[in-house]
């Protein structure tokens, strides 16, 4: 792991008025992108094996400049001319997977957020201690495959965007899914309505909900579409299909904007506020934007199933605002939302209270 010390002895020699917001092609970066433009930063796509010509499709959420490189690893020896940019490196969900949580946590470029977290996000078992230490409520997990007596969904580690994931009703239905070679958890399957819930939890804003040492934002919300798992119901019951050779995936291949139930808000900022108070407690706190990956029961009561520590790709279709970020300012996005956090840090000479 980097050490904060020599993350905070880089930005001493940083040029502050030529912050660069760097990510890489992939994920949510045009949002991030558009986000600092917008904030008035200079803006960095980091290409590894993407194909980056769609971004001269969209003009507002194209980077400034494109490096390419080889490999995932090569970033590392990347660091000298990323400094020399005064990088700030955006985590999103393809990074933190494509790079690896070893690697990532070797970068040594000032990054938003707490690196601290990842231990915690990539490894599904202490994922669980922290959310359930947290108060949270989550779909029972269990430990030994031959005791499945119910529908279980089967996960593996790390942010896979759904690949692999897969139903099971027992014990030989779990047998012809897994991959051994991968760590994964079991845990049972709830039937709901899914939820994904953005928030953002700012060091730099004290007005507004209260929350650790901060305040706590509801940006917006989605629901995902998920292949092949949300077209079974035109096919006929998937027991039939199984029988056929043709298994449910969940896959995430784009994302719908939802909103909850008036009602139901004062839950979400309940959970959202001791996922941020046992976050500090654990490893120093949460700083950013992070989702709740929730179902809400016929009973209204809420099971979440996961967390991602970072800005989600739920959030892209919002890069205009949302119901909810409309109501605290008009067309923030998530993206927009991590640049504002950074240029108010460098107003109050306070980057070191939100880079790692």
């Amino acid at each position: 792991m980097v050490r904060k010390e020599s993350i905070l002895k880089i930005l001493e020699e940083y040029k502050r008025d030529k912050i660069t917001v760097a990510t890489l092609c992939s994920h949510s970066s045009l949002q991030i992108f558009n986000g600092a433009r917008k904030e008035g930063f200079r803006t960095l796509g980091i290409a590894v094996t993407q194909n980056t010509k769609f971004y001269d499709a969209f003009p507002l959420g194209k980077p400034d400049e494109i490096l390419r490189i080889g490999s995932y690893p090569e970033m590392l020896d990347m660091v000298d001319e990323l400094l020399a940019r005064n990088v700030i490196i955006i985590p999103h969900g393809s990074f933190v997977e494509y790079l690896g949580s070893a690697l990532f946590e070797k970068l040594a470029v000032p990054t938003f957020g707490n690196r601290n977290v990842l231990a915690w996000e990539s490894d599904r078992d202490k994922m669980r201690e922290w959310l359930e230490s947290s108060g949270i409520e989550m779909p029972a997990k269990i430990d030994d495959a031959r005791n499945i007596d119910r529908p279980v969904l089967v996960k593996y580690h790390g942010a896979k965007g759904g690949r692999g994931f897969f139903i099971a009703k027992d014990y030989p239905e779990f047998k012809m899914g897994i991959d051994m070679s991968q760590p994964y958890t079991i845990q049972e399957y709830i039937l709901g309505t899914r939820y994904y819930l953005h928030f953002f939890h700012s060091l730099m804003k004290q007005d507004g909900y209260k929350a650790g040492d901060g305040t706590l934002e509801l940006l917006s919300m989605d629901r995902r579409d998920e292949s092949n798992i949300d077209e079974l119901y035109k096919l006929g019951a998937s027991e039939q299909l199984k029988r056929l050779g043709t298994y449910p995936t969940f896959v995430v291949t784009g994302n719908v904007p939802v909103v909850i139930r008036e009602s139901l808000l004062p839950k979400v900022f309940e959970m959202g506020e001791m996922v941020v108070k046992r976050s500090k407690e654990l490893f120093g706190g949460m700083i950013g934007p992070f989702c709740l990956e929730t179902i809400v029961t016929d009973q209204l009561k809420f099971k979440v199933f996961e967390i991602s520590s970072r800005i989600v790709a739920g959030s892209n279709p919002f890069v205009s605002g949302s119901p909810y970020s409309d109501l605290i300012e008009p067309e923030m996005s998530t993206g927009r939302r991590i640049s504002r956090e950074i240029s108010l840090a460098e107003e109050k000479g306070m980057l070191h209270k939100i880079l790692s």
